[in-house]
């Protein structure tokens, strides 16, 4: 966050010495309240504001590359020129001010007003649905909307909450630090004020592809010109566990989250069923509000297939010096009476159970309609399924340009980005989605980023120390890098990033 005594650095409506930002280079300062930040690239210089609308973050910490400035902590991506958030998870733009060059001192001094909205692009569809108010479906609309699409847009949701920042129900939400108003992404009136007819506990029956027609639960029929799927995933169920499990609670929606919050103010011992990001990100949330916490998992190191035993290791001593209790190699087979059973005939008391055992894409609806599914929905490099038709976030299966292989791949931010591209190319931007995937996942005050994306790999390699939270692991396959982990290394991260971008571009 931004520091409570206001902008630091040096008065840039003072003037700086021009020798003291480098071609390529940044520096941050202050223009009256604002933080604010300038960078030289190609000779011109810029000026915006210095802090990331995500999370604050921290831009002149970030990486300056091709015309942007990329955030240190989420890879939100800015343009230096306008402004604008070219790449999520950041959506807001960043203001820019007037900066100027004489007698060898820099000078800022005024905010620029924004650029005019665009005009709607020639061909654009009259009418764009979208199926899905996620990260993709909300990206997606916000997209559309920000680049001039003037035709009618409908956004069908079953989730009973507009759009929300669903990372934070596993993390500073579920742990008490985040209020309820912290996880709208936009407040009520953004939709209406931006002619999004959002339609939210509504579900799609059935979707035509020829006659581009959709038919919703009601009844009621309703055609488009272009059709966005971000259907997202939905939480498995291990055996033995039904829906209706009284104190048993999966975490996927923000419902989730609250009902899995209330109950964690009356329990005592809380156990997780999974060693899942999302699972032992819970497990950390739930720790913080003082419960007693056990991990349940067959694996014998978390995230081992994910990210290789040293990581995974690293994860567990993490939790385990916070007073988490691991029971690996097991698994639970019910839970009933305030018991839960597992498959080595022990049993353990809990008062709630936190099913963490990893997500299944909701494909039914593209599969009956018959667009062709295998690991996902199939898509194209556009994120194209079929004519008229897109799919992003959870359940498209795309072509990776770095492995050259269909891959799946289950990020907020990956999400946003297809989300981000497909509307793009709805209004006729036609350029391949290259965008590596990132994700990061906090475990109390540790933050794990990782870029790229590796389903095999050879032993991964280390650079640094894992245990002083200082580290960079490399993922290769074949002797191609596939992916890097960091720890408290957000400029490896960055270039990381920057290296799959070129790799695959």
């Amino acid at each position: 966050m931004a520091d409570d005594e206001g902008p630091q650095g040096p008065d840039f409506t003072a003037g700086v010495p021009a020798s003291d930002i480098a071609e390529g280079g940044m520096l941050a300062g202050r223009v009256g309240e604002d933080a604010v930040l300038i960078a030289r690239v190609d000779g011109a210089l810029h000026a915006i504001g210095a802090e990331c609308t995500h999370y604050h973050g921290p831009l002149a910490q970030g990486l300056v590359r091709d015309g942007t400035v990329r955030c240190p902590w989420h890879h939100a991506r800015f343009c230096l020129r306008t402004g604008e958030a070219l790449g999520a998870p950041a959506i807001d733009p960043v203001a820019c001010y007037a900066v100027e060059e004489t007698g060898g001192r820099v000078f800022v001094r005024n905010r620029l007003e924004p650029p005019p909205k665009p005009a709607s692009p020639p061909g654009a569809p009259r009418r764009a649905i979208i199926v899905g108010a996620g990260a993709g479906g909300f990206a997606a609309a916000e997209m559309l909307r920000r680049k001039g699409f003037a035709g009618e847009l409908v956004m069908f949701s079953a989730d009973a909450d507009a759009p929300y920042d669903r990372p934070n129900c596993s993390k500073d939400f579920l742990s008490g630090d985040a209020p309820p108003e912290w996880m709208p992404l936009r407040d009520e009136g953004f939709y209406a004020a931006h002619g999004i007819d959002l339609r939210l506990g509504t579900r799609v029956e059935s979707v035509d592809p020829a006659a581009r027609m959709l038919v919703l639960e009601r009844g009621e029929t309703l055609s488009w010109d272009a059709l966005i799927l971000a259907t997202g995933a939905e939480p498995r169920r291990p055996p033995g566990f039904q829906p209706n499990d009284e104190n048993v609670f999966l975490l996927r929606s923000l419902a989730d989250a609250k009902a899995l919050s209330e109950a964690a103010q009356r329990a005592k011992v809380a156990v997780v069923l999974g060693s899942s990001f999302i699972g032992l990100e819970a497990a950390a949330a739930l720790r913080k509000r003082g419960l007693e916490v056990h991990v349940v998992a067959p694996e014998p190191i978390p995230f081992e297939k994910l990210l290789g035993a040293e990581v995974g290791r690293w994860v567990q001593r993490v939790h385990e010096e916070k007073g988490v209790v691991f029971h690996l190699g097991t698994q639970a087979r019910g839970y009933a009476l305030g018991l839960l059973s597992l498959d080595d005939g022990s049993s353990m008391g809990a008062d709630i159970v936190v099913v963490g055992v990893g997500v299944t894409p909701r494909v039914a609806l593209a599969e009956a309609a018959g667009l062709a599914v295998d690991n996902g929905v199939v898509v194209d490099d556009r994120l194209r399924a079929a004519p008229g038709i897109w799919a992003v976030g959870d359940i498209a299966c795309y072509p990776d340009p770095i492995s050259g292989r269909r891959i799946r791949v289950e990020h907020w931010v990956h999400a946003q980005r297809q989300g981000q591209h497909a509307a793009r190319v709805i209004l006729g931007e036609d350029r391949p989605f290259a965008d590596p995937p990132f994700f990061w996942s906090v475990h109390y005050d540790q933050t794990l980023n990782c870029a790229g994306h590796a389903d095999s790999f050879d032993p991964p390699k280390t650079d640094g120390s894992l245990s002083d939270y200082n580290a960079t692991v490399r993922y290769e396959k074949d002797g191609q890098l596939r992916a890097v982990v960091t720890l408290g290394r957000d400029m490896a991260s960055l270039e990381a990033e920057a290296t799959f971008e070129d790799s695959g571009g």
